[in-house]
C-alpha cells in the first residue's frame, strides 16, 4: 500500500480536443472554430491555436466572430464524437497505467503510483505524453500532484515556473465562476489566501462544498480515481484442428459460436441487430457473412437458420480453419417474463430477416399514421425492420383499403344540394348509384405548402353502387366536379 503522500496523480487536458479532432491531418492554418447552437444562436465552442491569437473567444456568437475575423473556418461542433475521441484517448492512456478514468469532456485523470519506474521517472513519462500527443497533432497540458486535486490545478493553472499549489488563483480548485469572483472580492485571490483565512465563516457564506474542494486538493479529503469499465465484446472465435468446406459443417461451427454469445448478450439484456461472420481459409483469405436482423435477438435456434443462405455462397477454397462471430449491432432488450404457456417468437420478425437478406431490409417498408387528416398526407412509409407498428390510426369516419390520385368521373349532378350522381362513368366503365353515406367534408392544410392537390375544399361520399363496387368519391364545391380517389374492400 502507498501512503498518501506517495500517490502520484497526472491530469491530462485536451484544451481543444474538438478542433484538434477535426484538423487531424488537415492542412487549415488559419482561424477555425467549432460552432454550437445555444439558445437559437451560434456560438463558438472550440477554437484552435490561429483564431485565439485573432482575438475570438469561446462563447462569441459566430454572427459577430465572423465580423471581427472575416477569415474565419468553422463547422458544427460534434460532441458525441469528441465524446468518442475521447474513449479512445482514454484507451491509449492505459499504456502508462491501469487506472485512467474520465476528467469533464475534455480530460483524463490518471493514478500512475507504483508505474513511473516503468518508463524512467515521472518526468520521463510526462515528457513520453507531450511527445506523443505532439506527433499526433494534439494540444495536450500536463499537470501532476499527490492528489486529484493539485494534479487539475497544475494542468489547468500551472503552466510555467508555479509549482506551489498555494501560489495558484482560486480558480483552480474546481469551483464555479460565481464562487471565484466572490473570493476575489473578499481579497482571497489564492489559494495560499484561502488556507490562511478562517473555514467557518467561509463555510458558512460558500457552503461546504468550497472546504471540500480545498481538502481534496491538499489531500486531507480522499478522492479516487474510478477507472471507466470497459464495454463488453460481444463476439466468439473457434480455430478448427482440420479445414471445412461443406456448409453443413460451417453452419455446426455457427451454432456452436452462436451459444455462447447468446449467452452473453442475454446476461447484458442486450440483443444483436447485425451479426458479422468471418471465416478465415487456410490460404490467410477471408469470407464475411453479414446478418441483419428486423429485431434485436439472442435466441440461437431463430438466428442459425437465417446465416443458411449466406453461408451457402462462401467460397471455402481449400477450407476454412477459424471462424469468427460478432456482434457488431447491439441494442437493449429485456429480459421477458414466460408464462405456463410455451412461448412463440415473433415469427414476422424471421420472415422479414429472411427477405431483407434478399432484397434488403430497407425495401420492407410499413405504413405508419402521420399527423395530418388529408387522405394522402394521413400515413408516411418507415423500413419495417426499423420501425414498430403503431395502432394509433385514427380518422372520424372508415377509410377506404385502397386509395390512388383522384380520377375524374361523368354524371348528371344536382343543383342545390350535390349529391353523388345517379349513373356516373369512371374507367371507361358505367355505374349506376346505390346507397351513399356522407358527405364529410375535409378542407386544405393552410399551414403547410400547397402541391395542388389539395387546393380547395372536398365533400367525400361513400357510395355503394348497384355493380358491387364500393368507390370513395368526393365532390369540389369551387369548381363543381366529381371525382373518384379510393375503393372499400
Amino acid at each position: 500500500m502507498f501512503a498518501a503522500q506517495d500517490r502520484r496523480i497526472i491530469s491530462m487536458w485536451f484544451p481543444r480536443l474538438a478542433t484538434d479532432r477535426v484538423l487531424r491531418g488537415s492542412s487549415v492554418t488559419g482561424p477555425f472554430a467549432l460552432t454550437l447552437r445555444v439558445v437559437n444562436a451560434e456560438r463558438l465552442s472550440c477554437l484552435n491555436d490561429a483564431a485565439e491569437k485573432a482575438g475570438l473567444a469561446c462563447g462569441m456568437s459566430a454572427a459577430d466572430a465572423r465580423a471581427f475575423c472575416p477569415d474565419l473556418l468553422t463547422a458544427p461542433a460534434r460532441p458525441d464524437l469528441d465524446a468518442r475521441f475521447l474513449s479512445g484517448l482514454r484507451r491509449w492512456a492505459l499504456r502508462y497505467c491501469p487506472w485512467v478514468g474520465r476528467e469533464g469532456a475534455d480530460g483524463l485523470v490518471l493514478d500512475v503510483t507504483g508505474s513511473t519506474h516503468l518508463f524512467g521517472g515521472e518526468a520521463q513519462m510526462l515528457e513520453d505524453m507531450r511527445a506523443r500527443a505532439l506527433r499526433t497533432g494534439l494540444t495536450l497540458r500536463l499537470g501532476a500532484g499527490h492528489t486529484r486535486g493539485a494534479a487539475w490545478a497544475f494542468a489547468h493553472y500551472g503552466q510555467g515556473h508555479i509549482q506551489d499549489l498555494a501560489e495558484l488563483p482560486v480558480a483552480a480548485l474546481r469551483i464555479d465562476p460565481q464562487t471565484v469572483t466572490a473570493l476575489q472580492r473578499l481579497g482571497l485571490r489564492q489559494i495560499g489566501d484561502l488556507q490562511s483565512a478562517a473555514r467557518a465563516p467561509l463555510a458558512r457564506r460558500f457552503g461546504v462544498g468550497l472546504m471540500e474542494r480545498l481538502d481534496q486538493a491538499m489531500g486531507i479529503m480522499p478522492e479516487p480515481v474510478t477507472p471507466e469499465e470497459e464495454a463488453p465484446s460481444f463476439a466468439t472465435r473457434m480455430s478448427l484442428p482440420e479445414p471445412i468446406g461443406l456448409s453443413a459443417d460451417v453452419m455446426g461451427g455457427v451454432e456452436r459460436l452462436l451459444v455462447p454469445l447468446c449467452d452473453k448478450l442475454a446476461r447484458h439484456e442486450k440483443g444483436a441487430r447485425r451479426l458479422l461472420l468471418t471465416l478465415r481459409r487456410v490460404d490467410q483469405a477471408s469470407q464475411q457473412v453479414e446478418l441483419r436482423l428486423a429485431a434485436p435477438m439472442r435466441d440461437p435456434a431463430r438466428i442459425l437458420p437465417l446465416f443458411a443462405r449466406g453461408v451457402a455462397e462462401v467460397d471455402a477454397g481449400f477450407g476454412i480453419d477459424m471462424l469468427r462471430l460478432e456482434a457488431v449491432g447491439i441494442e437493449p432488450l429485456a429480459m421477458v417474463q414466460l408464462g405456463h404457456a410455451r412461448h412463440n417468437p415473433d415469427q414476422l420478425d424471421d420472415l422479414v430477416t429472411r427477405l431483407g437478406t434478399r432484397i434488403g431490409l430497407e425495401n420492407i417498408q410499413r405504413f405508419l399514421p402521420a399527423e395530418s387528416h388529408i387522405p394522402e398526407r394521413a400515413f408516411t412509409l418507415a423500413a419495417a425492420a426499423f420501425s414498430t407498428p403503431d395502432p394509433a390510426w385514427s380518422a372520424p369516419r372508415p377509410r377506404p383499403v385502397q386509395i390512388f390520385p383522384p380520377e375524374p368521373v361523368t354524371g348528371t349532378m344536382g343543383e342545390e344540394t350535390p349529391r353523388p350522381p345517379a349513373r356516373f362513368r369512371w374507367r371507361r366503365m358505367g355505374f349506376e348509384t346505390g346507397r351513399t353515406t356522407g358527405p364529410e367534408r375535409i378542407a386544405p392544410e393552410w399551414w403547410l405548402p400547397d402541391e395542388g392537390r389539395h387546393a380547395g375544399l372536398r365533400d367525400y361520399w361513400q357510395v355503394d353502387t348497384r355493380e358491387g363496387r364500393r368507390l370513395w368519391l368526393f365532390y369540389t364545391p369551387q369548381n363543381p366536379a366529381w371525382f373518384v380517389q379510393g375503393e372499400f374492400a
